[in-house]
């Protein structure tokens, strides 16, 4: 297993990456080059140039006085951090997440933390958006107590164009949570003028309804991430995309609850 990983940031406190309070570590690597991504620092897996360091209380954001982003860290190191906050997550019902970029391309070094955090009886979440083998699936999901599944098209092409890869290992993947009944939250990213049609959303439906799971999240798009582009002087390609207004967010989530959905909208 890997003892060592290339991770971007620790956020403690978090409260959106699960139940209760929880320490969210973000991996560094990322196999899809989504158009609307608001962590673009992410997308590389090696430590990278970035201009002006983003205010953080992280350790392991950026090294070289804001210089760097990443950090190469070991599997004690993250633990130690962990472990600092047991006691909020015992007492909130929390825990750890793991988000990205994509955690599964590191995913002997994610595999060695999920299982440090069961042996010290941590609840553990997993942002992923299943583009890896079904073998890494079935070796990492006893280790996930739930997975937070990023579904971002159903129409391959459009997948393909607006992410850079196919949905289709993305989507058995899925389906092989479902049927190995692990709990799942299906997280979809609502982008204007990509995949906010009635027909999107019709598919959208169609597919989800098929599925054991908790629940579907929506996440409007915003544009928190425009700073980010600038500094790694990377191109913004949804600088235009007006985000989703309250009320077409709501009339989506009608749409879908329509498919027999626990629906709810991540603010």
């Amino acid at each position: 297993m890997a003892s060592q990983g290339v991770i971007f940031d620790i956020k403690k406190y978090a409260i959106h990456d699960g139940p209760g309070i929880r320490t969210t570590i973000f991996f560094k690597g990322c196999p899809m080059d989504c158009w609307w991504c608001h962590n673009p620092e992410s997308q590389m897996k090696e430590p990278e140039p970035f201009n002006d360091s983003l205010k953080t209380n992280s350790l392991y954001l950026c090294e070289n006085d804001g210089e760097i982003i990443g950090r190469n860290v070991s599997v004690k190191e993250v633990m130690k951090e962990i472990e600092k906050d047991i006691i909020f997550y015992e007492e909130s019902n929390g825990g750890v997440s793991f988000s990205g970029g994509e955690p599964l391309m590191q995913k002997d070094f994610l595999n060695e933390l999920l299982i440090n955090c069961k042996k010290n009886g941590l609840h553990t979440t997993l942002d992923t958006a299943g583009c890896v083998s079904k073998e890494i699936i079935l070796e990492i999901a006893p280790n996930v107590d739930l997975f937070l599944y990023d579904l971002k098209l159903m129409d391959d092409k459009k997948h393909q164009k607006y992410t850079g890869i196919s949905n289709k290992e993305l989507l058995e993947n899925l389906l092989l949570l479902s049927e190995m009944k692990c709990n799942i939250i299906v997280r979809i990213p609502i982008i204007p003028t990509v995949n906010d049609s009635k027909e999107d959303i019709v598919d959208f439906g169609k597919f989800i309804q098929k599925l054991n799971i908790i629940r579907v999240d929506l996440l409007p798009y915003h544009s928190i991430g425009e700073e980010k582009y600038k500094k790694l002087k990377k191109v913004n390609r949804m600088k235009e995309i007006i985000p989703p207004s309250k009320e077409r967010i709501e009339e989506i989530m009608k749409q879908l609850e329509s498919f027999d959905l626990n629906v709810s909208i991540e603010v």
